[in-house]
């Protein structure tokens, strides 16, 4: 897409009907910084933030009737003064579980990242039913999306048919690949399906390894496995806050246990690694991170200064801004 197309098929999606889960939420969650700090770390000109959302806004777009959590509104604004403020040029905005197979939202996002040219600064990746036809694909490539995301977090989702993500793998415009999230413990029984699609994949946050374990541990070697079966697997060397959570067992801030078991991981795979925020951080209302802290982790799982641009730049662009 070398201009931006406006409201390309915005207008055109399928509502949902809210059902009474839906409208029984009425605590909307806020999960992101309001002030985030300056970070100390200054990424290197065209720096790509490659894990990113955008939450409604809800007037315009309504949240999809199987969503698990209600967020208040963090828009495209939002997103892209929090992109100028940490020293970011573009960024991948990933469609988020509660707004669904409706991705109004998400390419509403990238019609509005254009810069005084016209040049869009975002790009996309879309969350699909399995039945999207063919033309619709190719809307969504109009729109700035490069690719689609299967999710098998069930907390977040309801179903993850594998056969149907196949098919829809199988169909995909020429240039885009395949993002799946999923935790750790179920990888080996992912195998026989990741290692079907025809397509490059990109494991979002490394697939959930537990930390704790360092890099030696039984999740990163089943992880490196993965990615010496295939070259065309890519990881995103993201969430700290969310790996080492306290929640989940970690240290929390400075989440010095991620920086331990993820700097070999890019040191290892420097050609198929990404970064992103993953702002606005969905369901992490109860241990929000601060996104200057978050960029100045770079530097400590990207020691060198060729790391950080093929983190930031290179491999994102080869991806994402390949046309």
């Amino acid at each position: 897409m070398a201009r931006c197309l406006a409201s390309l098929i915005i207008n055109s999606a399928v509502v949902e009907p809210l059902p009474d889960r839906m409208t029984q939420m009425t605590q909307r969650i806020v999960s992101w910084h309001p002030y985030p700090s300056k970070p100390a770390f200054a990424p290197p000109p065209g720096a790509v933030d490659a894990h990113c959302h955008v939450f409604g806004p809800m007037a315009e777009f309504r949240f999809s009737a199987k969503a698990k959590y209600l967020p208040e509104d963090a828009g495209p604004e939002m997103l892209f003064a929090l992109r100028d403020r940490l020293g970011f040029s573009r960024n991948v905005i990933v469609q988020a579980s509660c707004h669904g197979t409706d991705n109004s939202a998400m390419l509403n996002a990238i019609a509005r990242s254009c810069d005084p040219d016209g040049i869009p600064l975002a790009r996309g990746v879309a969350v699909v039913d399995p039945a999207i036809s063919e033309n619709q694909l190719f809307r969504l490539h109009e729109g700035g999306v490069r690719g689609v995301r299967f999710n098998f977090l069930k907390r977040l989702v309801d179903d993850a048919p594998k056969d149907k993500f196949l098919q829809v793998a199988r169909r995909l415009p020429p240039g885009w690949h395949v993002v799946i999230y999923f935790e750790a413990d179920i990888l080996d029984e992912l195998r026989p399906f990741i290692d079907a699609i025809p397509v490059p994949v990109v494991v979002d946050h490394m697939g959930r390894p537990d930390v704790r374990q360092g890099s030696d541990g039984a999740d990163m070697k089943a992880f490196r496995r993965l990615l010496d079966s295939r070259q065309e697997i890519w990881f995103k060397a993201t969430c700290p806050d969310r790996l080492d959570a306290r929640k989940e067992g970690g240290n929390g801030f400075p989440w010095s246990d991620f920086t331990r078991s993820v700097a070999p991981l890019v040191a290892d795979y420097p050609d198929r690694c990404l970064w992103g925020t993953d702002w606005p951080h969905p369901n992490m209302e109860a241990e929000i991170p601060d996104d200057g802290h978050l960029v100045d982790m770079i530097p400590q799982i990207a020691p060198t200064a060729d790391l950080q641009y093929r983190l930031l730049v290179k491999n994102p662009t080869a991806l994402y801004w390949a046309d």
